[in-house]
């Protein structure tokens, strides 16, 4: 049997919860459960906080524009979320929500937009990428959701960076070769604290790079004879760091 109920509905929300506990849903989750969803009374339902863990939830009777969720049991303990983070210089809209969602399915505990000399977005919604970040937890199982950040440029975070987090970018310069086996022949532990690196779309400029290869903590990896694009990138490194160093090995 599966680890999880794939059939349920899941549902993130943002409330303590705990045995017994009743919860009134806002506007919009009420219309999916109960008009999208058409969800009737006693309907179960797995809800999350990214805190309590997930828990066992039925639909109480009521009408069909409040809908009401009374916890009756945790059905999964809470996880704790792996220590990677995604630094990422942001795309466009419909591009930046894919990213956002594969770095939240690939485990990425923190989402941190940064500014480069070739950013082409240099605007970022944080509430679509919440949302997104949201909507990728619902559907993959995860109970934990990762942090967003304000944006920074590249020089701001290379400049504050802490010395016990290695620091992964894909460097297309970088002779072709296996990532993991790089990763795992600069730190072989159990576990490590890292964070991905991924540019814009027209890469780091000479500058940029040499700013980055200067850091102690920052590795350079090849993805392959190939030019990824920005977020296909993303989800190669992220996925290089996970077998690795992460949750994946």
């Amino acid at each position: 049997m599966s680890r999880y109920d794939f059939s349920a509905q899941r549902l993130y929300l943002p409330a303590a919860l705990a045995a017994g506990a009743r919860l009134s849903l806002d506007r919009d989750k009420s219309n999916y459960l109960l008009n999208v969803l058409r969800l009737s009374e006693g309907a179960g339902v797995l809800v999350f906080n990214g805190v309590d863990g997930e828990w066992l939830a039925r639909l109480e009777g009521g009408s069909r524009k409040q809908a009401v969720l009374r916890l009756e049991s945790l059905a999964r303990e809470q996880t704790r979320a792996g220590d990677l983070h995604y630094c990422f210089a942001p795309v466009k809209h419909a591009r930046l929500d894919y990213m956002v969602q594969k770095a939240v399915e690939m485990g990425a505990c923190a989402l941190r937009p940064v500014i480069t000399r070739r950013t082409q977005a240099a605007r970022v919604n944080l509430e679509r990428m919440n949302a997104n970040a949201i909507e990728a937890a619902e559907q993959c199982g995860i109970l934990h959701l990762p942090a967003v950040h304000e944006p920074q440029t590249l020089t701001h975070m290379l400049e504050t960076w802490p010395a016990d987090r290695m620091l992964v970018f894909c460097d297309e310069d970088e002779p072709a070769g296996d990532p993991v086996a790089a990763l795992r022949a600069r730190v072989n532990a159990s576990a490590v604290s890292a964070a991905v690196l991924i540019g814009p779309e027209g890469g780091f400029d000479p500058q940029e790079r040499a700013q980055i290869k200067a850091l102690p903590q920052a590795i350079a990896i090849s993805l392959g004879p190939r030019i990824l694009r920005a977020d296909t990138a993303a989800t190669g490194a992220l996925a290089a760091v996970q077998i690795a160093w992460g949750d994946w090995r």
